[in-house]
Order: C-alpha cells, then sequence, then structure tokens
C-alpha cells in the first residue's frame, strides 16, 4: 500500500553559497528508513535560494557553482528594476529561478537513491539570509 508523509523544516541559515544539505534532509525523515520504494519531493518555500543534485565530494566543485552564477547573473546590473532589498535582491530571485524550488529523489530499500557522488544542494543567494524552509513529501510503500 502507497503511504504519503509531508513534513515542513527549517533550515540553519547558511552564508551565501552552495551547501549540502544531503544529511540534514535525511535526519528531519526517519520514515526515511523504512521506505522500500518511493521518491521524495523536496521543495524550498523561498524566491532567493534553490535546490539542486550536483557533486558531493569536492568542495571546489561549490565553489565554482558561486563563482559562475556570481558572473553569470552579477549584482548591480543597470536594467535591474527590483533593488529594493538590496543589490544581491534581484540576482538571487534570478538564479533561484535558473536552478529551480524543487528536486525529486528515489527512494529503495531505506535510503536515498543518489549517485554516487550526489549530493543535495542548497542554493543560498542572498548575503544576509535567515534559515530556509523545506517541504519533504515523502511517497512510496513505506512499512510500519
Amino acid at each position: 500500500m502507497t503511504h504519503w508523509h509531508q513534513t515542513t523544516f527549517r533550515l540553519p541559515a547558511f552564508r551565501r553559497g552552495f551547501h549540502l544539505i544531503t544529511d540534514q534532509v535525511v535526519a528531519r525523515l526517519p520514515e526515511l528508513a523504512r521506505c522500500d520504494v518511493g521518491v521524495l519531493h523536496l521543495f524550498i518555500q523561498h524566491s532567493s535560494a534553490s535546490l539542486t543534485l550536483n557533486e558531493n565530494a569536492d568542495p571546489t566543485v561549490r565553489q565554482d557553482f558561486e563563482s559562475h552564477f556570481n558572473q553569470t547573473v552579477p549584482e548591480n546590473a543597470p536594467y535591474y528594476r527590483h533593488t529594493y532589498e538590496g543589490p544581491d535582491d534581484m540576482p538571487a530571485h534570478l538564479k533561484s529561478s535558473l536552478l529551480g524550488s524543487s528536486v525529486s529523489i528515489p527512494v529503495g530499500r531505506g535510503r536515498l537513491l543518489l549517485g554516487t557522488w550526489q549530493g543535495i544542494y542548497l542554493g543560498e543567494h542572498r548575503d544576509h539570509a535567515s534559515g530556509r524552509q523545506l517541504v519533504a513529501t515523502l511517497q512510496g510503500h513505506i512499512t510500519e
């Protein structure tokens, strides 16, 4: 029988950049260990941060992500009109839209079926953000 479990939780505040949050997500989902087969859908309830999957071993990958996105979506572009919350605000919204607000990950035998070198990234695109709120929806065959 298919079961659904949904929870909302807050991540601590992170500095601007890309951060691995896989362990924090798993720690908030004890039901995951009882899921034989299913899907975890994660959604971030913010428009200036993002979620994505990528390399989980070498931290220079996360540094390169930050460098690339800062060059691709610069601060203080003369054509930005939405500047009320500072020079990082509009670029944060654009980066969030480029990367996305959700990820879906298959689940099997009680664990996320990520690739060997994959992890869940929080893209924090603001200089001074507070913690971010995630909605985790687990659907699958969950043993009692």
